[in-house]
């Protein structure tokens, strides 16, 4: 009886604290102004678990009031009250990263590493299977979702880009998609990235929005600037009077034509190249071809987006590959800054310097972001950056951007790996973004973050019916 009490008596606290049971996002360091709301937990490791058992949380979707939570093994669709978010489902497809986008019943996710062999030395196999279905060992490449029970999303086909001979494309996977809406070809347009390999191109996939079963590659585009040994990684592209795609991509940034606009050639099935953009001390180096100890420049362009207008394009880079501590207080400010620059003329306007030191234990980087759509003229970003956690900024003003909110976690504990290694563990937030008035943070092991930001800096935005946060569908003047 005595063990029975006390049950029900951690039950009732259990219950009567959801948020201090399941969420650490209320405790956090941070502004006044940035409030914690709900949370749906979903926990993971990336170091302390193999790689076939890793479910870590990485990018997010919206459509009406569900939020698709991408996810190392597969992606949740959750029903998006801010303060009470819901898990309905978890469809489970085992292949990282798990980037996706998303189109009314249809959803198309990123599969980016070659799907394993069994490992005789081990009593289990490799976790090689989506939504049930087998897939084929070395598979890399996207698989389509047909979400219209959202209980039980459908795999209902994939593209495999891992051994493309027309493509020329062997060893080249899925490690991010944008999406790109042709209505009036009705279909989707979605732009793919590798983010490594020799796959110096933009994979351009069609996804027939009356047909999902008959997606499939369309061609590449090249980004000739690279060299045979390049990749992008990711991409953001703005449609309306616009039409402009701006591509991440190892030490420098491409900028293409993609519609109607004042540079008439490009379309979304076929975009023109512009120019590209560098930044000094942002390099990439492969030790395998240049071994010099003397360029330490492990890292490159990783996103791209722009203001709602159109005029400026964002830009953050990830040095050390997302898994290095590179916000310390002695890191230069080129490691832990978002850029601004003209779209216009690739011109630099500005930099955000991540004000507040991080840990020897905190991998950091400026990930993953969006710009919150104002009328107003004001320009307002709200970026991820790992263990930095959720940052929001006002670069109405490009040279002189200033931080408007941060909730920044503390080090995560260490982890033990499979092999017996006690390391730091790797997390934080992988993307954090702004969505119908509030903010929303995928942190890496834990789940999903909700947060409100109080007082007029994004007064007046616009609302939305649905967001892939790196696809801004139209242009405000």
């Amino acid at each position: 009886m005595h063990r029975f009490l006390l049950a029900t008596a951690l039950l009732g606290l259990v219950l009567a604290f959801p948020l201090v049971a399941t969420a650490d996002h209320p405790t956090r360091p941070h502004t006044q102004n940035l409030h914690a709301l709900g949370h749906s937990s979903h926990s993971g490791s990336f170091l302390g678990s193999t790689s076939a058992m890793r479910n870590i949380n990485s990018d997010i979707a919206f459509w009406g009031d569900l939020i698709f939570h991408g996810n190392y093994d597969g992606f949740r669709i959750i029903r998006n009250s801010p303060g009470n978010p819901r898990e309905i489902s978890w469809t489970h497809c085992n292949g990282d990263q798990g980037d996706i986008v998303v189109w009314q019943s249809i959803l198309v996710r990123a599969w980016n590493s070659p799907a394993p062999a069994d490992n005789p030395a081990t009593p289990e196999p490799e976790n090689r299977f989506c939504d049930g279905t087998p897939v084929p060992v070395g598979f890399e490449g996207v698989h389509v979702f047909d979400i219209s029970n959202l209980a039980d999303p459908i795999l209902v086909g994939d593209v495999e880009l891992s051994s493309r001979p027309e493509a020329d494309a062997f060893g080249c996977g899925s490690h991010t998609l944008t999406a790109a809406p042709d209505l009036a070809n009705n279909r989707l347009i979605v732009y793919n990235l590798t983010s490594g390999g020799p796959c110096p191109f933009i994979g351009i996939i069609e996804v027939p929005l009356d047909n999902p079963v008959g997606t499939h590659w369309l061609r590449n585009e090249p980004l000739e600037e690279l060299g045979p040994t390049g990749a992008g990684h990711d991409e953001g592209v703005i449609l309306g009077d616009v039409n402009l795609l701006a591509v991440a991509a190892h030490d420098m940034t491409h900028v293409y034509d993609v519609g109607d606009n004042a540079m008439p050639g490009g379309s979304l099935q076929d975009p023109r190249f512009l120019y590209t953009m560098t930044e000094p001390g942002v390099c990439f180096v492969d030790a395998s071809v240049d071994p010099d100890p003397q360029r330490p420049c492990n890292g490159f362009w990783h996103s791209a987006g722009f203001t709602w207008d159109g005029e400026v394009i964002v830009l953050g880079w990830e040095p050390g590959g997302g898994t290095q501590p590179e916000c310390e207080a002695t890191d230069p400010a080129v490691k832990k800054s978002a850029f601004f620059y003209d779209a216009k003329t690739g011109a630099k306007l500005g930099q955000w310097t991540l004000p507040r030191p991080q840990s020897s234990a905190e991998n950091c980087t400026i990930h993953n972001y969006n710009v919150v759509p104002l009328r107003s003229g004001r320009h307002v970003l709200v970026v991820g950056n790992y263990q930095a956690g959720t940052w929001v900024v006002d670069f109405t003003d490009p040279a002189s951007a200033r931080t408007v909110a941060w909730s920044d976690p503390p080090p995560l504990p260490q982890v033990t790996t499979p092999s017996g290694q006690v390391v730091n563990e790797l997390g934080g937030a992988w993307s954090s973004y702004w969505y119908n008035g509030f903010i929303y943070e995928s942190e890496i092991t834990k789940g999903l973050n909700v947060f409100r930001l109080s007082g007029d800096v994004t007064a007046g935005a616009i609302q939305l019916d649905h967001l892939n946060p790196q696809t801004q569908e139209l242009s405000l003047p």
